[in-house]
Formats: C-alpha cells, structure tokens, sequence
C-alpha cells in the first residue's frame, strides 16, 4: 500500500530498538475503468490498519553501511466494500473484514551516512499470514507471498541539513494465488516510488524540538502481466495495468535528544487506472531505545 514512506526516506533509526505505530486508512468513492475512465457505480471502499514495526541496527558497520533488520507484525486490519449498481442483485454488494493482516519481514537491510545523503537499500518479503479464503468476502490477507527490492534516498539541500529531497522505490514480485474458481493466478509485478520536499524549523534554540514540514506523494505502477487465469477460459493477461498518483502533504514532529517523534500524512489520488482512486491518511509515531544509551552531558 502506497503513502507509508515520504519524508526521511533514506534515514535509518540509531543502533539499538525502535518501536513504530502506524495506522493508515485509504478510503475511496471512485472506481476507474482500464482507460481511466469512472465507471458509475454508487458506493466506497474503505480499509484501516494498524502496523506495528520493530527495528534493530546493531552497532556495527558492513561494507562502510549500518545494517538493520526489521519487522511488521501484528498488523491488524480491517476493510469494507459497499457497492451499488442495476446490475448487482438487490442494487448491493457487502464485503469486509477484520483481523491479523499479512506479515512483512525485512530481512536485509543497508544503510549508508554520507556527508549531503542518507541512503538505504534492501530486500523484504511479504508473508502470507492473514486469512484468506478463496472467493470469500472477509478476507483479510492477500493469499501470496510477495518479494520487495527497495531503496531509500534522503538527500541534504543546504549545509544544516534542514532542507531535503527524498526518493524511496520498491519493486514487488508476487507469487501465485488460489482464486476458489479451480484457477491460480499471480498478480503483475508493481513499481512504487514515494517522493517528498521537507524542510525542518526548530521550535526551540537549542534546536531540541523540530517541526518537518513537507510536499509529498506517491506513483504506483502494474509493470508486467498477471498470470494464470482471471476465471475459467479467461486468461488474467487480458486484466488491464493498474496504476495510481498522489500528492499530499506531511509533519513531523521531532525530539532528536528523546529519539522520539510523531508524524502526520494526507495523499489525495489525482489519477488512477483500473482501481479504486481516493486518499491516503497515516499517521503515527517512533522511539528509539538506543543501544548503548547515550550519556547526559557532563555538569559544568
């Protein structure tokens, strides 16, 4: 799901353990056809999640790169889909669920300090953990293991390191599902990219509270054929390509001595082909218990 990343991409929390909350709620009225067109039908889509994420950075160094491993479990998840048209028995379709959502594990992880950049490359896999049931209406999970190569920029635009341009990617490689039709099929690879334009104000002189503010978006892409059959005879290549486009803004609120913060986003979809189109709102917050703990400034 697009929205989760933006400003500070490429920056890896300090060697220790950092707990983060995210929830993230994408809601839509709009459906697009495979030329972008608005197909009418009367109704939304809506889901929540709650994300819990552990890191861990050792304090170590490989290859001139921090290293860190990370987790996204328990995500609790819950959607609805409420549809209404002629052609749907009694003008209605209902369809949501609620629980533990798939699990995402970021095995591998590098992360290079560099003086104007910080910059962050990985693999990550997506585990099939949340329940799913061919043809079911309450499904929560996706029903297939996904594969994420990913990378993450955050470049310095002035010299204090306030003003940044950030640049996270993510190319997904999805493995086959049961469709409950006596077919299998694998959704086409995706292409993300997240961008954003920070810039940092200090709330206070000694610059122990910041506030980040920023232009940020998103731009999501189908890039290869889905495989298998849609249905019986119908082969899934003939789907058409999905894709999406945001932009939003996002602030952060920022205690660098505490390593604590918490952030705001609003991404408004402008465009999209062959999906829902509507917006993305994440907001959360981070602590990091650094390892070893950093020692109070010596008494004068």
């Amino acid at each position: 799901m697009p929205g989760q990343q933006g400003l500070n991409a490429g920056v890896l929390p300090d060697p220790g353990i950092t707990y983060a909350n995210m929830t993230i709620n994408y809601s839509a009225d709009t459906l697009k056809s495979g030329n972008g067109s608005t197909i009418p039908l009367n109704g939304s889509y809506d889901i929540w999640a709650v994300e819990n994420i552990f890191f861990y950075v050792p304090k170590v160094k490989f290859l001139g790169a921090k290293p860190a491993f990370m987790i996204v479990a328990p995500t609790l998840a819950n959607g609805s889909l409420t549809l209404g048209s002629e052609t749907s028995p009694n003008g209605v379709v209902n369809a949501g669920g609620f629980g533990l959502a798939d699990t995402w594990v970021q095995p591998v992880t590098l992360g290079w300090s560099l003086k104007r950049a910080d910059i962050n490359a990985g693999y990550a896999f997506m585990a099939p953990t949340g329940r799913y049931t061919p043809g079911a209406s309450d499904n929560v999970g996706s029903g297939y293991w996904g594969n994420n190569i990913f990378t993450g920029s955050t470049f310095y635009l002035t010299k204090n390191k306030g003003t940044t341009a950030n640049l996270f990617t993510n190319w997904e490689i999805h493995g086959s599902k049961t469709t409950g039709q006596g077919t299998n099929a694998t959704p086409g690879q995706a292409f993300t990219m997240e961008w954003g334009l920070g810039q940092a104000l200090p709330l206070k002189k000694d610059f122990s509270q910041l506030l980040q503010l920023g232009l940020i978006g998103y731009d999501q892409w189908q890039v290869s054929d889905n495989g298998g059959l849609a249905a019986p005879n119908i082969p899934a290549n003939r789907l058409p390509y999905y894709s999406v486009h945001a932009i939003g803004v996002q602030s952060t609120f920022i205690l660098p001595v505490k390593s604590l913060n918490f952030f705001f986003k609003f991404e408004d979809e402008y465009a999209a082909i062959a999906r829902p189109q509507g917006h993305t709102i994440v907001f959360g917050g981070s602590y990091t218990f650094r390892i070893p703990k950093p020692q109070p400034p010596a008494k004068k």
